[in-house]
């Protein structure tokens, strides 16, 4: 006979399959077969088909096509004898599914084959239905399936109960047929019989409402006694792994109590007394009884069970947590989250082990215990809490050392009592793990600094200290060149002292020669040379007596290849050198930073836009593009709250000291709080350079120098940081001081004069300044907006030769008897036009229109003659502290404009 005949035996078309030493080799041996069997096939040999069939399963499991078989495993099933159904059956599991049209001709086999004597041509027509059963062989096989769970033969009511939750998951609505015949099953003293009746009553459960009901009527009876035998059973060698009775029938009958105890207050208290016999009788010292009580605990959390049981099952997880298996305390970690919600009393106990679980060699046991950690802070722990981890950051691995100083940053600034503690705290982590601190976070520490006026000292003295020991941590020193540069003459005093603080000798030059240490590190990023630089700017005007010498270290920076601190060096060496005489104005100690007004813009950026690093920008003279491929920036919430949305957005201008910065550390240090220009709908509010060069930000009167506008076009600015003023470094390429000279007007009709490239931009600021000039051409004036408590009025004037600019003479009028305080007015225009905003005479508005607050607004119209103009005004202001806010439309601008 041929090797590779029809005849071959399977064992010997196995040997020569794996005999093969090449793929090629091994194909050739199965299209040979193949072609044997296609073959006998057609000349229709029985005697040789169920040899065949097994051959063609075999060659199916290795990956080659076998559709052209599938008709023989019909003709196989259709046979007489069990042997050729055997195979039959295992061919069509194998070689068919539910999606084959073929499947609808084998329906009447089994249908036959259900009703068969022989209980073992039943069992495989059940094992296959249970497999392949599609919707429409549901539907007409389920009376029989049906019938077969209420036979005598043990074998063929389990098999019959497997095939039911196949039917049911297929068509749901047969689900009704199946709840009599499940239930009664439960009643059998057969395991096999009893898990299969479980699973089918946990699906029909599952596939509908009705079927809940009843068997929380009729079936819980039958799961506690057969919880109560199987937990309370002798031993039995069929039945017994590790000592353990059936933990399988344990496990399966405990979800089913799940299920049906959930939101049922009867059905859990029935189930009270056996899950608490459970959970102390079982031993935790094999993996099959911790399997058990895990499902306990799991099923006691799941129902309305009592609160002792729950304390019950919430110890056991804490058992669990003193496990060798890593596994085991994973799952017990997991468990605890969900069980804090239902008892967090009860997860306190167990605070201990938990954090021993944070130091685990393990790290995804350490990130589980740590998120559970932060669950169970509370006012009352909190202390304790953070110093077991803050203690553990002295030995924490790198890779974890972020993750964890996230938490501990979140659990102190949340529950914090005392803004002593919090700094204290933040001072250890910024020196512990100092790199691995997101920005955020030391944003948030410095505006906390600067409203603590009385804790500043104590602040200044700490991070000098530790600037001192770990200067290698690029967060500390960030936070700590900031303060030094805000607050060098107090550490240098020491005024401010604590009670429990120990003096400290710092001079002048000890000042200056820590930040110096910081900007020369090797280690140390852009921001943090920048921001040395501005501190070095600061402590200048501190300690003149060091100037000389901080020129030089500035000067130091001149030939930098990084263009930024190229120019600060450059243009900071200007300031002290030649204008002493503005030098303290222009360096004085920042205002206190709007802590409440900071945390809602915090919260309101998403944590990804906070990380995200800044895109470079394209300088032009008209102003800021971004490049190709950079996304639009996210929309302002002045916007937002103007419902300007939508593709015509108008742009945002204010000259408020409320302006939303789209950076985080532009706003944190104070770039935002200043009389702004204009911007573009998709930006926030940008800065004035030279006003936040001058320190004018807050508000005219904080400062006693007058108040000067710049802009940049409304479509293309963005936020620009730049500043003596401010500890934080700019992206962008920007020219801080140069961009100034040229591209700009002030608030005037005509442009400044271009200052050249060696002249100082101080020396070329034109000391007045004029809203309108004599060649003006005039408008009727108009009443842009009026309520029961305010009255704004437009007057408007056009210069000869340029009708797309127009003068806007804003004033305002209040009509109540109580004085308008922080006034601030702020508007909104469309993206075609263009806006400038000059600062307010004033922030007060007197009462009974006893005097006005004015303002100048140049607008420019790209769309001149096509559309005309429309804005959006927004006024707020305080009234006796109350904070009021007015907003409206102004649609009756005269034609022309």
């Amino acid at each position: 006979m041929s090797p590779f005949s029809s005849g071959t035996r399977l064992r010997d078309m196995i040997r020569a399959i794996r005999a093969c030493k090449t793929a090629a080799e091994e194909r050739a041996v199965v299209r040979r077969e193949c072609a044997e069997i296609r073959s006998a096939i057609s000349e229709n040999e029985q005697e040789l088909r169920h040899r065949n069939m097994a051959k063609l399963m075999f060659i199916h499991m290795l990956g080659y096509p076998t559709h052209f078989g599938q008709m023989e495993c019909l003709k196989l099933i259709a046979a007489a004898g069990f042997p050729e159904k055997r195979i039959g059956y295992l061919g069509l599991m194998l070689l068919l599914d539910e999606r084959q049209e073929v499947l609808m001709l084998v329906t009447n086999s089994l249908k036959q084959d259900l009703n068969h004597s022989n209980q073992f041509i039943v069992g495989l027509a059940l094992c296959a239905l249970g497999n392949i059963c599609s919707a429409e062989m549901a539907r007409d096989l389920s009376p029989e399936v049906e019938r077969l769970m209420r036979s005598r033969e043990a074998n063929t009511k389990k098999k019959a109960a497997l095939c039911s939750i196949r039917i049911v998951r297929k068509v749901p609505d047969l689900a009704e047929n199946f709840m009599g015949p499940a239930s009664s099953l439960l009643k059998e003293k057969h395991h096999g019989i009893l898990i299969s009746a479980v699973q089918l009553c946990t699906e029909l459960c599952k596939a509908s409402k009705d079927a809940l009901e009843y068997m929380r009527k009729n079936c819980i009876e039958g799961l506690v006694r057969i919880l109560r035998d199987v937990s309370n059973s002798s031993y039995a060698p069929e039945y017994d792994i590790a000592g353990i009775s059936d933990p399988f029938l344990h496990i399966r009958v405990l979800k089913l109590m799940r299920v049906l105890g959930q939101g049922d207050a009867d059905c859990s208290e029935y189930m009270n007394d056996i899950l608490a016999q459970v959970a102390t009788r079982t031993e935790s010292k094999k993996n099959a009884a911790n399997a058990i009580l895990y499902e306990c605990v799991q099923t006691i959390m799941g129902i309305e069970a009592t609160s002792g049981l729950r304390v019950l099952a919430i110890n056991i997880l804490g058992r669990f947590l003193s496990n060798r298996d890593n596994n085991i305390r994973y799952v017990a970690l997991n468990m605890l989250m969900r069980a804090i919600i239902v008892d967090t009393q009860a997860v306190q106990r167990h605070r201990t082990t938990i954090l021993e679980c944070v130091k685990d060699a393990d790290a995804s046991i350490r990130k589980r215990a740590l998120e559970l950690v932060f669950l169970l802070v509370n006012d009352t722990n909190v202390k304790p809490l953070t110093k077991e981890l803050v203690d553990y950051l002295y030995v924490a691995d790198p890779d974890f050392k972020e993750d964890l100083t996230a938490k501990i940053s979140s659990i102190v600034e949340k529950f914090s009592q005392e803004k002593l503690w919090y700094l204290d705290q933040m001072f250890k982590v910024l020196s512990l793990a100092g790199n691995h601190v997101k920005d955020d976070v030391w944003h948030a520490l410095v505006v906390v600094i600067s409203n603590a006026s009385e804790l500043q000292g104590f602040s200044v003295r700490s991070l000098y200290k530790a600037l001192k020991a770990f200067v290698d941590q690029g967060s500390l020193v960030r936070v700590a060149v900031w303060c030094i540069g805000e607050y060098g003459e107090v550490l240098v005093n020491n005024v401010g002292m604590l009670q429990a603080e120990e003096p400290i000798t710092v001079t002048e030059s000890d000042a200056v020669d820590a930040v110096e240490l910081a900007l020369n590190r090797y280690s140390a990023d852009v921001t943090t040379r920048a921001m040395s630089l501005v501190a070095l700017l600061k402590l200048s005007s501190r300690f003149p007596s060091t100037s000389e010498r901080i020129k030089q270290i500035v000067s130091q920076n001149k030939q930098n290849i990084v263009l930024e601190l190229q120019q600060r060096s450059i243009e900071f060496s200007s300031i002290i050198q030649r204008h002493q005489s503005i030098r303290p104005s222009l360096l004085e100690r920042m205002p206190a930073l709007d802590e409440a007004s900071y945390l809602v813009k915090r919260a309101s950026i998403t944590q990804a836009t906070i990380a995200a690093d800044k895109p470079a920008l394209a300088v032009t003279l008209g102003g800021l593009k971004l490049p190709n491929g950079v996304a639009k920036p996210a929309t302002s919430p002045l916007a937002d709250l103007l419902d300007l949305s939508t593709d015509d957005a108008p742009a945002i201008t204010t000259a408020s000291t409320n302006t939303a910065p789209s950076d985080f550390l532009q706003d944190l240090l104070g770039i935002g709080g200043i009389n702004s220009s204009t911007t573009g709908a998709s930006s926030s509010a940008s800065t004035d350079i030279l006003i936040d060069l001058l320190s004018i930000g807050s508000s005219p009167s904080q400062n006693g120098l007058p108040a000067a506008a710049f802009s940049l076009p409304a479509q293309e600015t963005k936020p620009v940081s730049t500043v003596p003023q401010v500890g934080h470094v700019v992206p962008e390429v920007m020219d801080l001081l140069g961009s100034l000279s040229s591209s700009t007007p002030v608030s005037g009709t005509k442009s400044a004069p271009a200052i050249p490239q060696d002249m100082d931009i101080l020396d070329g600021v034109p000391s007045n300044t004029s809203v309108s000039g004599p060649d003006n051409i005039g408008h009727s004036s108009i009443t842009a907006f009026q309520s029961a408590t305010l009255k704004i009025n437009f007057d408007f004037k056009k210069q000869p030769g340029k009708p797309q600019e127009t003068t806007i003479h804003a004033t305002f009028t209040n009509l109540t008897s109580i004085s308008y305080t922080d006034f601030v007015f702020q508007a909104a225009v469309p993206k075609f036009i263009q806006l400038r905003l000059d600062p307010a005479s004033s922030s007060i508005a007197p009462a009974n229109g006893n005097g006005s607050v004015t303002q100048g607004l140049n607008v420019t119209n790209n769309q001149h003659g096509q559309k005309p103009l429309a804005m959006r005004i927004r006024m707020s202001y305080k009234v006796n502290g109350e904070d009021r806010l007015e907003q409206g439309q102004v649609s009756n601008f005269p034609p022309g404009l």
